[in-house]
């Protein structure tokens, strides 16, 4: 069953990581997929030749979603592309983590420019388009860091945070026009950044399910906000973690 047959999704930062599986979900689904990266063109390429048999459309876009210009820019070209967009999954972000004492005026910019203003950024621009359509889904990538905190991160946290805020906010904001919007927190995640990770066994100490997550178990969810499914859920944060928030 293809639970997303005729949707337009975009994604940012789809090129690799929990992005890209988020990417191949939506298209198994039946979805026609837009995905952003901002230097991974080799990866991105490999992707849509790796999905073309699924027969959606799928089309990547060199972005960068902190600047304002460039997805305004984005999604007017999306909409020529694909006529419309149905779903947004605001994912792109950075880490830049230091201890306060270390932590400089750049990391703290960069990191909420990167993870919070482009959330802002997106979320602008597909609004004119969900509100003609009467329906819309906005799935914000947060973390359990920005639901925790974590001691090292605090531009991180605080950034993942300001998401949730902004998430429960544009629901309450946009319910009465069917335009739906929901926050996913990740926690550990089998990725490359958690591959580069040592001392596994301390995270793991920490998490009751003892391991870490997949990148599928977060674009399955992903999949589930931007369906007909989740039709009555909005301003929630749904936190897979394996129990790590608990």
């Amino acid at each position: 069953m293809e639970i997303l047959k005729g949707k337009v999704v975009l994604i940012t930062g789809g090129s690799r990581g929990i992005g890209a599986g988020m990417v191949r979900k939506m298209a198994e689904q039946g979805a026609n997929v837009a995905f952003t990266y901002r230097s991974s063109s080799a990866k991105s390429e490999d992707l849509i030749e790796e999905l073309k048999p699924m027969g959606v459309e799928i089309k990547a876009y060199q972005s960068d979603a902190s600047n304002y210009e460039e997805a305004e820019s984005l999604v007017k070209k999306v909409i020529e592309d694909f006529g419309t967009v149905n779903v947004l999954v605001n994912n792109a972000g950075i880490t830049r983590d230091n201890l306060m004492l270390r932590m400089s005026e750049e990391q703290w910019d960069e990191v909420m420019q990167n993870n919070l203003k482009s959330v802002f950024n997106l979320t602008k621009q597909v609004l004119r388009p969900m509100m003609r359509n009467r329906e819309g889904s906005i799935i914000n990538i947060s973390s359990v860091v920005g639901v925790m905190g974590n001691a090292g991160q605090a531009n991180y946290a605080a950034s993942k945070a300001g998401m949730i805020g902004f998430t429960k906010s544009i629901a309450k904001e946009l319910g009465s026009r069917n335009i739906r919007c929901n926050a996913i927190a990740p926690g550990f995640i089998e990725t490359e950044m958690t591959d580069e990770l040592g001392n596994k066994d301390q995270y793991l100490a920490n998490i009751p399910l003892k391991r870490f997550g997949t990148v599928d178990e977060i674009a399955d969810a992903t999949v589930f906000l931007a369906s007909d499914m989740s039709g009555y859920i909005t301003g929630q944060v749904i936190s897979i973690c394996g129990g790590m928030n608990s």
